[in-house]
């Protein structure tokens, strides 16, 4: 008589909350911040949580385990399925934020070249002068949101550089409208409407003249932005420049192996992602830094030193890289699982989301001494390399934010002309909270800050 073997243990799930999906959301929205860090001390690297409306999720804490996620990009998960129920009325069907699979491999290919680091490195000179414009409207001696300013800046780079906008008229319109169309589609009346509601609202034609439904405002909006966009399409294919380095430009002479190139509808729906990916979170991006840097008065002075004397950039460059680690933008970045996902002694179902907690992986003491402390330094010599490898600010794998390398030459420019051109100082010595915002970390007032204008050097 034979025995049989035992069955191999079930891993067990990442453990999580037990608490109702709505509290979870509720709890999670209140205080992100707060909710993670105390998930992470109770259940450890990765846990589970449930937000009502969605799939379970297990987020992961440390850089070893994001890798794992990272690694899924190849084939076993899907990072645009997550983001086309927020994203896709705003960025459309051709959008790399909601493609995946070999579409999302063709845009990809054909939206690197334009935001390649070479590319975009001769953009440093426009995006001083922009800055320089901007900075110059700024009020003195009174405080205000820095972070309202630094938007002006970044639209003005992606309408300019990126776009290639040089209708007055049109830049005009798209200023006004752009900044309402992205605070009504990130709205949270919009953001949690269900799915098949928001879908019938966008169809129906009575829906349509509901003029008090935020879908009907957002699809108004849309349209009178989308209506400028075609037009600009339609003027770049009919005078094309020759040697024009926008991204648009170039992007109308981009084609795949078999010659094709992006139709009209693509071109709207990237440059779209454009904006979404790299307007609001830059300025973001950008406010956090100042908010480090005028609490941290010896960083700050270390840095005006280096801008001073004018022969590297080295520690500009940390300060940059510093300030995305210890206040990242975007603090999660989740696939849907296609097949179960080993992590440890755990197993994460298909089905499930999985995402690397970006903001704890920053904050990950055995990668970061002393986390919370604003250090520059770590960039920079013996550490660095350790450092670099726990960043992830643009997220990792093969979905790497394709105009990373656009958003960190803008935050060195702007930061340079603010610092040479304004003393700043904040009105209030408590550091600002984060607060979320559509799908990022805000400053909770905007880095309210007070400027006066440098003389002349």
């Amino acid at each position: 008589m034979t025995t049989a073997s035992p069955r191999p243990a079930r891993a067990a799930l990442p453990p999580g909350s037990r608490l109702p999906a709505l509290l979870q959301t509720a709890l999670f929205l209140a205080a992100p911040g707060r909710a993670s860090r105390r998930a992470r001390r109770r259940y450890g690297p990765a846990f589970a949580v449930r937000f009502l409306g969605f799939p379970p999720e297990v987020m992961v804490t440390t850089a070893e385990l994001a890798e794992k996620i990272y690694a899924l990009d190849a084939g076993g998960a899907r990072a645009g399925e997550v983001r086309r129920q927020f994203l896709e009325p705003l960025v459309g069907r051709h959008s790399l934020l909601s493609l995946d699979g070999d579409p999302w491999w063709r845009h990809r290919k054909l939206l690197s070249p334009p935001l390649h680091g070479k590319a975009i490195a001769r953009y440093g000179e426009d995006i001083a002068k922009i800055a320089a414009a901007e900075i110059a409207r700024w009020p003195q001696g009174t405080p205000f949101a820095l972070r309202d300013g630094l938007q002006n800046i970044t639209l003005d780079v992606i309408l300019r550089l990126v776009f290639g906008i040089q209708d007055t008229a049109r830049l005009a319109r798209l200023r006004r409208l752009i900044p309402e169309l992205i605070a009504v589609g990130g709205s949270p009346a919009l953001l949690l409407t269900p799915p098949r509601i928001s879908a019938w609202t966008q169809r129906s034609p009575l829906a349509k003249r509901l003029t008090f439904l935020p879908t009907t405002r957002f699809l108004r909006l849309k349209e009178a932005v989308d209506q400028l966009l075609y037009a600009e399409i339609s003027h770049h294919r009919a005078h094309p420049v020759e040697g024009a380095t926008d991204v648009l430009s170039r992007l109308l002479e981009a084609q795949d192996e078999d010659g094709t190139p992006l139709s009209d509808e693509e071109l709207r729906d990237e440059l779209i992602t454009l904006l979404e990916a790299g307007h609001e979170t830059t300025a973001t991006a950008l406010a956090w830094a100042f908010e480090r840097l005028l609490r941290t008065p010896e960083v700050l002075a270390a840095l005006r030193k280096e801008l001073k004397q004018g022969t590297s950039e080295r520690y500009l460059e940390a300060v940059t890289k510093e300030a995305l680690r210890s206040r990242p933008v975007v603090y999660n970045a989740p696939r849907l699982l296609d097949a179960p996902l080993k992590l440890g002694r755990h197993e994460v179902p298909a089905g499930w989301r999985a995402g690397p907690l970006i903001s704890l992986i920053h904050r990950d003491p055995e990668v970061y001494p002393d986390p919370e402390a604003f250090r520059p330094e770590r960039f920079l010599g013996d550490d660095a390399a350790r450092a670099q490898k726990g960043w992830m600010p643009f997220g990792g794998g093969r979905r790497y934010c394709v105009g990373a390398q656009l958003a960190l030459l803008e935050m060195r420019v702007i930061t340079r002309e603010i610092l040479t051109r304004l003393d700043l100082t904040a009105p209030e010595a408590a550091a600002e909270l984060p607060r979320l915002r559509h799908v990022t970390l805000v400053p909770a007032h905007g880095t309210r800050v007070v400027t006066h204008r440098r003389p002349p050097s």
